[in-house]
This record gives C-alpha cells, structure tokens and sequence, in this order.
C-alpha cells in the first residue's frame, strides 16, 4: 500500500514481479509481472530487467547484494538501506543464520513488520523518491 501510494504520488514506473498472481490496484504507474515458479526465478528477473540507479524494494540478501553490485539501490521492507558499506557484513551474517538452522538450531527468524517498521520504510522510501526525482 505504501509502494502503490507513493507511486501514484510520484509519478514512478513500479513494477512488481512475483511467481503467483498479486491484486495490485489500477494505476498507469504500477505493473506485475509473474513469472514461472521456481528457486530465484523472480530474482532473477529483476536483476535480468535492472537498470543502474533503480530502486528494488527486497528483503532478500543475495537479491540485495546482486542489485547493488549492478548499479542498483537495495531498500529493506524495514526501511533499512543496503550499500556497499553493509551488505557484505548483511550477507555473512545471513549465511551464519543458515549455517545455524541446518545444524539444527532455530533462530525463530525475524520479528513480524511493526507500525514503527512501516513508518520507517514510509519515511526511506520517501526521501529516496525525493533524492532521484531531484526534488
């Protein structure tokens, strides 16, 4: 909802890619694309469709760290940015979570996204927006 108001707001291309159908709202401004299932078949289209200076909103590490190595920003649904500055330390410590829950141990994983995460992404995103629109 955020994405899609910000959108409209904005006048941004936003294109939404998935491996199942999603209800997106009418807009000239926001498409979907589905693509085949599959393991990284949605990731690798976005990097295959990426273009240097676009934004893809993922909460996805390698698909994070594969965006910013092609030219691209990688913002968290959490309102976290990733940069070069961080994704190597973000991508260990992924690889360290995985490392643990097959040896067996349960991390639980991350907590579910708070009215504070949403503000903070609202707020990112925002000023993203603002940044590449030259506004």
């Amino acid at each position: 909802e955020i994405i899609f108001r910000a959108a409209d707001r904005t006048g941004v291309q936003t294109t939404l890619v998935a491996n199942h159908s999603m209800h997106i709202p009418p807009s000239r401004y926001i498409s979907m694309l589905q693509v085949a299932f599959g393991f990284d078949v949605a990731d690798n289209e976005i990097v295959k469709r990426l273009e240097a200076g676009d934004l893809v909103i993922t909460s996805d590490i390698p698909l994070a760290s594969e965006v910013i190595d092609n030219g691209g920003h990688a913002l968290s649904p959490r309102g976290e940015m990733h940069s070069t500055d961080n994704i190597r330390a973000r991508l260990n410590m992924r690889d360290f979570m995985d490392t643990m829950r097959a040896s067996g141990i349960n991390s639980g994983g991350p907590p579910p996204l708070s009215q504070s995460d949403r503000q903070a992404f609202a707020n990112e995103l925002d000023k993203l927006l603002a940044k590449f629109s030259g506004s």
